[in-house]
């Protein structure tokens, strides 16, 4: 009887474990749904309509709207993104400071010196500000906001079920992870990112990549079922032949590293601040 009583009170405990994940994993995946329709339509009207810019995306993303017939109008790219980028800080620095920069700092801040929390507002605002930075021509990509966002529904779905603050921060990793498995269609890639986040912890790395694998497959489904599937980049079919072809994916790779170092630090020294507060969001 105390043994049949105990697996029923695991199984209750694990499936309650694996419904959060999986509610993680659906506002997740509808919040990427929405970042991604906002940046297609911001790309539509801001860089297309407006400007005639067209850049090309990766080959699995598909356009939301045929391309305009505007002709390219260099004097709008030239002050459309710095428009842009006022609108976003203006949004940041009134409603949200916590939103500023490019997100992955901010979720990797809250998650080691605030104990998992993100406010509420955090993903809706950061949500608009980096569509906005994004679509006029903003430097910076998707993968920031979206681990911010992502980390924002695990934040706050655990303050509303008064989870303790390391499963506070299960949940705000498992919320990040599934944003970047999302937005690259990549589930995997965001268990291992999520992971990759509480590398100060070993013991503390291992107990989210369950959690971080359930949200990652179920934002996965959910984003894939409204944009198709498959993967977001096409890469030619290759086979290596000889030991030596990996020679210059090795000095690729060490270009790579020089000038990630290098753009870091030239983006930390470049970020406009008003009172200390960095307000380009992006």
């Amino acid at each position: 009887m105390k043994i049949s009583r105990k697996k029923d009170v695991d199984l209750k405990y694990a499936g309650k474990w694996v419904f959060y994940f999986v509610l993680i994993g659906v506002m997740s995946g509808l919040g990427a749904i929405l970042f991604h329709y906002l940046c297609g339509l911001g790309m539509h009207y801001f860089m297309d309509m407006m400007a005639g810019y067209r850049p090309q995306g990766p080959a699995g993303e598909h356009l939301l709207l045929p391309h305009t017939d505007t002709p390219l109008n260099k004097w709008v790219l030239l002050f459309l993104p710095a428009v842009g980028g006022l609108v976003s800080g203006w949004l940041v620095y009134t409603f949200a400071p916590e939103a500023e920069g490019h997100g992955t700092d901010a979720a990797i801040d809250a998650f080691h010196h605030k104990g998992g929390i993100i406010r509420a507002r955090i993903p809706m605002i950061k949500t608009i500000a980096s569509t906005i930075t994004l679509t006029t021509g903003g430097s910076g990509g998707r993968e920031g906001p979206i681990a911010q966002i992502g980390g924002g529904f695990g934040s706050f779905l655990a303050t509303r079920f008064n989870l303790s603050e390391r499963e506070r921060c299960i949940m705000m990793a498992a919320g990040i992870g599934a944003g970047v498995g999302s937005i690259f269609r990549a589930p995997l890639a965001g268990v291992l990112f999520a992971a990759e986040v509480l590398y100060r912890d070993p013991e503390f790395e291992s107990s989210v990549i369950i959690p971080a694998g359930i949200s990652s497959v179920v934002v996965y489904c959910t984003f894939c079922l409204v944009f198709g599937w498959g993967s977001l980049f096409d890469s030619p079919a290759f086979k290596f032949q000889n030991p030596l072809q990996l020679g210059p994916y090795l000095a690729l790779a060490v270009v790579l590293v020089l000038i990630g170092i290098l753009y870091i630090k030239g983006l930390s020294r470049s970020q406009f601040t008003v009172n200390g507060r960095i307000i380009i969001s992006h």
